[in-house]
């Protein structure tokens, strides 16, 4: 069977595990809240109204296409091209592409990221094959413009961190909702995560400061990730409504329906 990711691929190991999920879910919170395009998201209600089950949505689109075999994974992909071309319809306008690229370079940059943070670097290879998994997605989409290597990426990636990010009362709003919705332990721990793993720019923009004390837990979580105080610990840290479905992170899906 093909599957659109390989077996044995190291986004397979990135996507796989609850605990990089969450920290690339943190970015991405970051991100959705700065880009110059959110204005998209809230034309939805959506975001506004739920922005932790929106987030997640978006992180399970890309576990289901990670998994999946290649048939499933492409459907998948196609569903999201529908779901947004219907949202352009109903405003009667289109998405800037340059949107679309945002959404896909920051799933390339929190991989890369959370994963580095909470396990080892990544090789060279490993940071393409991150990369090209993500870029294939964006061509099945038919998104234009997208550069050819995880090198060209780079700086592609620091251009539209540049261009396309500003702090705007849509920023305030989320922030806002994020807090309402997480309480305030929560909420203290996401901009924690966020500082550790978002780009110098990002965390500027945020006011987020450098001041974090994760960095001096890491050792004890890598010693003790695989105990079950783990999975304890990581539940009752997250709103009751998510804690299985946060949970279910730790296990690999099976195939995709076809």
């Amino acid at each position: 069977m093909e599957y659109f990711v390989a077996p044995g691929s190291v986004v397979r190991d990135i996507w796989g595990k609850a605990d990089t999920v969450l920290f690339i879910f943190a970015g991405a919170a970051a991100e959705f809240a700065l880009n110059k395009a959110v204005d998209w998201l809230y034309f939805t209600g959506k975001l506004p109204a739920d922005p932790l089950a929106r987030l997640f949505s978006t992180v399970d689109y890309a576990r289901q296409i990670v998994f999946a075999e290649r048939a499933a994974a492409e459907r998948a992909i196609d569903t999201i091209a529908a779901i947004h071309g219907a949202v352009e319809a109903k405003r009667g306008m289109s998405i800037p592409d340059w949107a679309y690229r945002d959404v896909l370079f920051l799933l390339i940059d929190y991989s890369i990221r959370a994963f580095e943070v909470l396990e080892r670097p990544l090789s060279a290879p490993e940071k393409e094959e991150v990369f090209t998994v993500f870029r294939r997605v964006g061509a099945r989409m038919g998104v234009p413009g997208l550069p050819e290597s995880y090198a060209a990426w780079l700086l592609v990636r620091q251009q539209h961190l540049d261009e396309n990010l500003a702090h705007s009362h849509y920023t305030t709003d989320l922030y806002r909702q994020y807090r309402r919705h997480l309480g305030k332990l929560r909420y203290g721990l996401l901009l924690q995560a966020q500082r550790l793993v978002v780009p110098p720019h990002v965390r500027a923009l945020l006011h987020l400061g450098n001041r974090t004390w994760l960095p001096l837990l890491l050792p004890l979580y890598r010693r003790t990730q695989h105990l079950a105080a783990s999975k304890w610990a990581k539940a009752g840290l997250l709103p009751a409504a998510y804690k299985d479905r946060i949970l279910a992170l730790d296990h690999q899906p099976a195939v995709l329906a076809s």
